[in-house]
């Protein structure tokens, strides 16, 4: 029976291994929320420290590598991890470390989310650390889930939002290693959104309306950690992914509901179990001094 078919007898155990980000938006804090929202237990593993808001990154403070490793290793001998996802990774000694720890952890589904730059702009992974990435963690990954530029930083050349460009990208992403890709069209220009899911053997497409908001802070960590819930509990990565990608839809369309920051807003992760409310306009500058 393959990974993909395997379901877990009992709540899922999912563990993020990410960066913090203080605005709760992206990275750890947003992964612990999907996990909860879609039913899995949230365990986490820091990689970094960032000092960041919804509209910059102002610094960030990678977590020592002798103590990260300490981390992983404390945690998986103690406790059943169903699925990892992986975000935020920050410099090579790192991915090193992690790809360490998942060769000889052996998790079920590992879920790589290639983090490179924030929505702000702002660049999250060293460029040195791309190629350690590309080497030592993709061979290692059930699925991978690069955004356009990610996906064109992972094969050396631009990639479109043209379903075909995504479509080659996905098979030569697969080619490096990883067993599935799944790559996303929201960083594209067009009303219809495509990601791209290639299995080894076949492509399929999963579609849906761009929606106007600002607040789409954290999109990809929400839809990776959403693939590792659910994975365990589905009987293929395509179903997992189907679920997931409902998922960070809603979570996309209620997001307005939130007011948090001035930027680029979170997700509402929680939109399916929190009473709904009114949305309101994000705070003034003066609402903000008080």
């Amino acid at each position: 029976m393959s990974r993909q078919q395997t379901l877990s007898p009992t709540v899922v155990n999912a563990l993020s291994v990410a960066g913090i980000d203080p605005s709760g938006g992206a990275g750890l804090i947003a992964d612990i929320k999907t996990f909860s929202a879609l039913g899995a237990y949230g365990c986490g593993v820091v990689t970094a420290v960032t000092a960041q808001n919804t509209c910059a990154v102002t610094g960030v403070h990678p977590v020592p590598g002798p103590f990260l490793t300490l981390q992983l290793d404390t945690l998986f001998s103690d406790v059943r991890v169903d699925a990892v996802k992986i975000g935020m990774l920050a410099n090579a000694e790192i991915v090193g470390r992690v790809a360490a720890a998942i060769r000889a952890s052996r998790p079920p589904f590992v879920v790589l989310d290639p983090v490179m730059v924030a929505k702000s702009g702002d660049r999250l992974l060293a460029p040195d650390a791309v190629d350690a990435l590309r080497a030592e963690l993709l061979p290692l990954a059930t699925i991978v889930t690069p955004n356009l530029p990610e996906a064109g930083d992972l094969i050396g050349r631009v990639v479109s939002d043209d379903p075909e460009d995504m479509r080659a990208a996905a098979e030569e992403i697969a080619a490096l290693g990883a067993t599935n890709v799944l790559v996303k069209g929201g960083h594209g220009e067009r009303s219809r959104l495509t990601d791209v899911l290639f299995d080894g053997r076949l492509t399929s497409e999963l579609h849906s309306d761009r929606v106007e908001t600002r607040n789409t802070h954290g999109t990809g960590c929400t839809f990776s950690a959403a693939i590792a819930a659910l994975a365990p509990a589905r009987p293929t990565m395509r179903a997992a992914v189907e679920d997931a990608h409902a998922y960070v839809a809603g979570a996309i369309r209620h997001a307005d509901a939130l007011s948090v920051g001035r930027g680029h807003g979170p997700l509402h992760h929680f939109f399916s179990l929190w009473p709904q409310v009114p949305s309101r306009p994000p705070p003034t500058d003066q609402e903000l001094s008080r």
